[in-house]
């Protein structure tokens, strides 16, 4: 994620310029919900793997 850091405030203006100009005012907020649930989600599934692991090694014992 190093890239993001190289982004400047600037770059962000024109990348969300672009984004409002494709997607449209009126659907840039279920835009944003929809990545945010996808990445909480995504971050649920990681996180569960985690346990069903150590779920799976306390049963071995």
């Amino acid at each position: 994620m190093g890239f993001l850091r190289s982004i400047g405030p600037m770059e962000w203006l024109i990348i969300l310029v672009i984004v409002l100009l494709i997607v449209g005012p009126k659907r840039l907020p279920e835009l944003a919900r929809g990545l945010g649930k996808g990445f909480r989600g995504f971050k649920e599934e990681v996180k569960g793997d985690d346990k069903d692991k150590d779920d799976d090694a306390k049963k071995a014992e």
